[in-house]
């Protein structure tokens, strides 16, 4: 209440009309606080708020990849598998944050196409035509996480 007649009253200083700022001063003394006004919780009011065992509604989800949801161990001999992570034009493996894949199984899908590679199953320059038309496990024009860099 005091800083709201500090304004008043500074507002007054700054006024060339004083009789409006008396009429404010005036309507500001006459006005109720809330702290006057006794606040007691209603059923009314209470009905209207969420129930606070339940759980928040706007969670996402937590993302599970692909490997651990269905518990696929991935092996080098298994191309067709690897394939699925390789891009068509490149031969580079995608990301994490394009094929969804959680730490661990994107440093294990590396290691085993490196395997791969190797052991020359796999082209290392681009994806095998034969795998071109199987089915795709994500989307790479449209990552499943923003970009880490």
């Amino acid at each position: 209440m005091f800083a709201i007649i500090r304004a008043v009253h500074k507002w007054r200083q700054l006024s060339p009309n004083v009789h409006h700022a008396k009429k404010l001063v005036a309507f500001e003394s006459s006005v109720s606080f809330k702290s006057d006004i006794d606040w007691k919780q209603s059923e009314e009011y209470t009905k209207d708020l969420p129930d606070p065992s339940l759980a928040n509604p706007y969670r996402k989800a937590k993302q599970i990849c692909i490997l651990c949801k269905y518990g696929i161990e991935v092996d080098y001999k298994n191309v067709q598998l690897l394939s699925q992570f390789v891009s068509p034009y490149t031969g580079r493996l995608y990301d994490k944050h394009i094929t969804g894949l959680c730490e661990t199984q994107q440093k294990v899908v590396e290691r085993e196409h490196r395997k791969a590679i190797r052991y020359h199953l796999i082209p290392a320059v681009y994806r095998d035509v034969k795998y071109h038309k199987n089915p795709r496990l994500f989307d790479p024009t449209r990552p499943q996480r923003p970009n880490p860099y």
